[in-house]
């Protein structure tokens, strides 16, 4: 029997609010087999059932932060421990400015995790910046997200990791209207003028990421009609923006709850622009990452 090769490890931490969601979307796309919210103490067996068998994946991302049960001031030594595994571990730590945080909080009326102790929003930052500042000391990657946007963050950890980045970056992204229409998209395309899913009972408490969803709204004429006529629209056009100087372009589908047709459109979308030779594309959805 071949000796499983050790998969690269990359421990995802950072404050609530930071990006860490789309860090570890971005690892994902890098072909990285990603966990989120792992408790810290598990991650030694965790490691020790991923590089077991054959088809054991090569390159792993899990999320540790203050959501995990138990002490964060013990991850030094369990990262010691995967070390002695024969896995090197890469520490890749998210922070922002508290004002930052909190805007964004208010943006997407989100809940902070550690709200469940009854702490008003500021001062449950600041106990969560305070109970990282272990792992933060001993990072690997320190990145300060409070003046980057989503490509721009995407971007960082690709050059952090030595990863080529060439040709213009492509972010699908969803959002409901009643919470503002994203401040950076360059492309914006109204879904409220298609069938809802969410008057299904069925459907209400799932998302456009699920298949049930994709079903429904792949059987309605009218969510055919609209595909076809973006995909035109962006097949045509985002080329010759590839020419301009910018190396990003963002595409925004709203909705009324940015759960449903939103989402299902931003992924729809993406994966007609991978099928068509795009390189770098990216899902992002404002309500549910």
């Amino acid at each position: 029997m071949s000796t499983p090769v050790a998969p690269a490890l990359v421990v995802v931490s950072g404050m609530s609010g930071s990006g860490k969601s789309g860090a570890l979307h971005t690892l994902e796309d890098l072909g990285y087999y990603c966990v989120d919210n792992l408790p810290a103490e598990l991650l030694p067996e965790f490691v020790r059932r991923m590089r077991a068998g054959d088809s054991a994946p090569e390159k792993v991302a899990v999320v540790i932060d203050a959501r995990s049960l138990g002490d964060l001031a013990e991850v030094p030594g369990i990262l010691s421990q995967v070390g002695a595994m024969g896995v090197n571990p890469r520490l890749l730590f998210l922070e922002a400015r508290s004002d930052v945080i909190l805007r964004r909080y208010a943006d997407t009326r989100r809940r902070h995790p550690l709200s469940h102790l009854g702490l008003p929003l500021a001062d449950a930052i600041s106990l969560d910046r305070q109970a990282l500042r272990p792992l933060r000391q001993i990072a690997d990657i320190l990145i300060d997200t409070s003046e980057l946007n989503v490509h721009q963050m995407r971007r960082r950890i690709l050059s952090e990791f030595g990863l080529e980045s060439a040709g213009l970056a492509l972010l699908f992204e969803s959002f409901a209207y009643r919470h503002g229409v994203p401040g950076d998209a360059d492309f914006v395309f109204d879904a409220r003028v298609l069938p809802n899913p969410h008057w299904d009972a069925r459907l209400r408490p799932l998302s456009g990421r699920d298949e049930a969803v994709r079903d429904y709204l792949d059987a309605q004429p009218e969510v055919a009609t609209y595909v076809a006529q973006v995909q035109t629209f962006l097949d045509t056009w985002l080329p010759r923006l590839s020419t301009d100087t910018r190396s990003y372009v963002t595409v925004a589908f709203g909705c009324s709850g940015g759960r449903h047709r939103s989402v299902y459109l931003a992924e729809r979308l993406a994966r007609h622009s991978r099928e068509h030779g795009w390189h770098e594309v990216a899902t992002h959805h404002r309500e549910l990452d």
